[in-house]
């Protein structure tokens, strides 16, 4: 184990926290593959992002293809991030299943691995309510103990949005220091339920706007574009930091418009039933990143759809150029 984790709080989570993909194989399409994961992409690729300036990791999830991993594909790949980030980085790692044992098995499993905390979703075979989020969420806690939380919320994979009044149940485990939030008019009132207790995380292209509304809170952001490039995000953190709310502004805006192709008819609903296709096609305009097909079975989307992901890519690309950190 790092050691490092029993010292995360809610406080340390500023600046860009950035989901790793899962580079793959030339044969990761295939069923009889064994090992998807391309662990000489991930290392290159951690080096990359980490030089690059953020030092804030999650994996797992939709875009890392988290459900489509093997738990020893899970381990391989949490050890290749490890290696690599020779400890100038925390590392949350996706954990989530479709029960509570299992999760459970995972986080220790990769916790001792080196990771420094889990980004945790919780089970979406049934949609949970109120009572159940929070006991989810305590039994982990409990079982891990000393480890620090990221709560992944996302409506369309969880099938609802966690409640304002679950999130200010959820801010009194102490475990639980930031989630990853989905965005919309709820994310205010679910950053003033928490008090202060935990970090609520927007999007990359919403951050300027909501630390704006609320500037001593909202010090970090969640993004999926990290690996395509860290240095516009390294520039849109350190334009927030200052308060340089102009630069912060037009980097958002250069942020969406890089980001909107990926979103078919401009819609959000469109986009994450297919994000993981996308996804690929987005490193691959994006160039940064080696990495082979999407996993079984996750392996289609409707024509345009990678292409829009590709173009999403080649913009973010220019806003390396455009924006490039320091």
């Amino acid at each position: 184990m790092s050691g490092i984790s029993k010292s995360v709080t809610a406080q340390a989570i500023c600046g860009i926290l950035g989901i790793l993909p899962t580079p793959s194989t030339p044969d990761a399409d295939q069923w009889s593959c064994e090992q998807s994961v391309d662990l000489d992409a991930t290392a290159a690729m951690t080096r990359m992002v980490v030089e690059g300036g953020v030092t804030l990791l999650m994996t797992g999830g939709s875009f890392g293809e988290g459900p489509s991993l093997t738990w020893r594909e899970h381990q391989a790949f949490t050890d290749a991030i490890v290696r690599s980030h020779c400890g100038k980085a925390l590392l949350f790692v996706g954990v989530t299943t479709l029960n509570t044992r299992d999760t459970i098995d995972r986080a220790r499993g990769l916790v001792a691995l080196g990771a420094d905390g889990l980004f945790l979703g919780r089970p979406m075979w049934m949609a949970m309510d109120h009572p159940a989020i929070v006991r989810f969420y305590s039994d982990v806690a409990e079982a891990v103990p000393g480890v620090p939380i990221i709560v992944y919320d996302n409506e369309f994979a969880f099938k609802g949005k966690i409640a304002t009044e679950t999130y200010r149940e959820l801010s009194r485990n102490r475990a639980i220091i930031a989630t990853k939030h989905i965005g919309g008019p709820s994310m205010s009132q679910d950053l003033l339920a928490v008090e202060g207790r935990m970090k609520v995380l927007p999007v990359d292209s919403q951050w300027s706007r909501f630390a704006q509304a609320h500037p001593e809170e909202a010090t970090a952001c969640w993004t999926g574009n990290v690996a395509d490039g860290p240095e516009p995000l390294v520039a849109l953190a350190a334009a927030v930091s200052r308060r340089d709310w102009a630069l912060a502004d037009r980097i958002s805006e250069r942020m969406w418009w890089a980001q909107l192709p990926m979103f078919p008819g401009g819609k959000l609903e469109n986009f994450v039933d297919y994000n993981i296709p996308i996804a690929h096609g987005r490193l691959e305009g994006s160039k940064l990143v080696r990495t082979g097909p999407p996993r079984p079975p996750y392996l289609f989307a409707p024509d345009g759809y990678v292409e829009g992901g590709r173009e999403t890519g080649r913009r973010w690309e220019s806003l390396r150029r455009e924006f490039p950190a320091g």
